[in-house]
C-alpha cells in the first residue's frame, strides 16, 4: 500500500497560519490536497494535523484527516516522525510525503516520482534542483569549476516504510528527480508566499495548473 501524507500543523512561525492562508482564492494546503487526490498511484491519502481549523479546511477539500498528537506538532519535530506516526496507524509499504509549502506541481508529478522510485528500487526519491555551490566571497574561481549540489525542494519525497521506521527519510540509496524551477518554490516566508502566488497565477492562465475544488 502506498500512503500519501500531508503534514499541516497550526503553529507555523515564518508565515503565521500559512497552511490555511489563501493563495489564488484557496487555502494553501488545498493545492497539495488536489494533487494528492488526482494521483492514480496513492492508495491512501491523509492530512496529519493537531489543529481543528486545518482539519475542517482539509475535509472541505476532500481529504481525510489523521489527528496528530500535540507532542508531534512542536517546532523541532521532523517530518519523518509525523510520517512514522501515520505509517504505524494507517499502514503502508511506501510513504509519500507531500508538503503544503510546495504548492506548485505539474499534473502527474506525484505519480511520476512514485513510478521512478519503483522502477529503480530506491530507498527514497526526492524532487528538487541543482544549485551552484559558490566558494566564499574573495576566492577567485571559474564558473565551469563550481560544483553543483542537489537541493530537495520538499514537493514530493517517496520512501520505503523500512527506511522511515529506521529513522531516516532517505536511506542508503536515495534517488533524485529534477523538476522545473516553477515547481521548486518552497514557502518559508512572506516573499515565498508572494512568489508562489505569482507562479500559480501564471500556471492557471497557461493551463498547466488547475484549481482545487471544495466538496
Amino acid at each position: 500500500m502506498i500512503l500519501g501524507l500531508l503534514p499541516a500543523r497550526g503553529g507555523s512561525k515564518g508565515v503565521p497560519r500559512k497552511n490555511v492562508k489563501l493563495i489564488q482564492g484557496h487555502p494553501l494546503l488545498a493545492w497539495t490536497i488536489k494533487d494528492a487526490l488526482d494521483s492514480r498511484l496513492l492508495d491512501v491519502f491523509t492530512v496529519s494535523t493537531e489543529d481543528d481549523e486545518i482539519a475542517r479546511v482539509a475535509q472541505r477539500y476532500g481529504a481525510k484527516v489523521l489527528t496528530r498528537p500535540a507532542e508531534l506538532a512542536e517546532d523541532d519535530v521532523p517530518s519523518r516522525e509525523v510520517l512514522s506516526h501515520a505509517l504505524r496507524i494507517l499502514g503502508g509499504d511506501v510513504a509519500v510525503l507531500l508538503q503544503a509549502t510546495s504548492p506548485v506541481r505539474r499534473q502527474g508529478l506525484i505519480d511520476r516520482v512514485i513510478s521512478y522510485f519503483r522502477e529503480n528500487r530506491f530507498d527514497s526519491v526526492a524532487t528538487g534542483f541543482w544549485y551552484y555551490n559558490y566558494p566564499p566571497h574573495g576566492v577567485e574561481h571559474r564558473r565551469q569549476d563550481i560544483k553543483k549540489v542537489f537541493v530537495n525542494d520538499g514537493s514530493v519525497i517517496v520512501s520505503t516504510r523500512e527506511t522511515v521506521l529506521n529513522g531516516s527519510l532517505f536511506g542508503a540509496r536515495a534517488g533524485t528527480l529534477i523538476t522545473t524551477r516553477e515547481e521548486n518554490v518552497d514557502i518559508d516566508e512572506d516573499y515565498d508566499f508572494w512568489l508562489a502566488d505569482k507562479i500559480i497565477e501564471k500556471g492557471l492562465a497557461e493551463g498547466w495548473l488547475t484549481p482545487p475544488k471544495a466538496v
